[in-house]
């Protein structure tokens, strides 16, 4: 049987795109597509290929918790193994997290632990950064503060405008999360029992 993907998503869904290019129907099978936002463009790319979908709107449930819990359900429906925030902008609270333990991860676009949260690109610039890059984690109840997967950096000495970092970082995104789904899905990360924060990678 395929490993079985669930993705989360906000927006317009390139990340989830680039798994569906690059990792749906042969390391990997996404099967489930939900976001918070009923009109989400990532959505239409689901539906496109015939992966279900499920929209979990904020205003529809009493607080984040009942959102968490009716996500988890439906993705535990859907019988999947690993769930990729992609682009996802809300917060998943510990309730989900222990409904799929060490089986969630995010994209970020910074190199972690340096400028977690919102707004990683403009803390960046404001810094002053000359480096910028993308982290790919587990998510653990902290902010960004899960383990690291994989991290890529990308010198951009004279880019200042936050949308033409984030242009640039984008292909690299894809590159880290879709290489990450695909290790996953052949059992090559695994946590080291002697340093629980640091994550082992060994292609099969």
């Amino acid at each position: 049987m395929s490993f079985r993907v669930g993705v989360l998503a906000s927006g317009t869904g390139s990340n989830l795109q680039a798994i569906l290019d690059r990792v749906h129907g042969r390391e990997a099978e996404v099967v489930a597509v939900g976001s918070d936002k009923p009109g989400a463009p990532a959505l239409g790319r689901a539906e496109a290929l015939g992966i279900a979908t499920a929209t979990f709107p904020g205003a529809e449930y009493e607080n984040r918790e009942a959102r968490d819990t009716a996500m988890a359900l439906w993705l535990l429906e859907q019988r999947v193994e690993l769930v990729v925030l992609a682009g996802y902008m809300q917060l998943v609270g510990p309730g989900f997290l222990g409904r799929f333990p060490r089986r969630v991860i995010n994209v970020h676009p910074a190199l972690l632990p340096a400028f977690p949260g919102l707004r990683a690109v403009e803390q960046a610039l404001e810094y002053g950064v000359k480096v910028f890059g993308v982290t790919v984690h587990f998510v653990d109840e902290g902010v960004d503060s899960g383990p690291v997967i994989l991290q890529r950096a990308l010198e951009l000495p004279d880019v200042t405008d936050p949308d033409e970092v984030r242009d640039r970082l984008r292909p690299v995104e894809h590159d880290l999360l879709t290489s990450a789904v695909a290790l996953i899905a052949r059992g090559a990360v695994r946590p080291d029992p002697d340093h629980p924060r640091r994550i082992t990678v060994k292609d099969q």
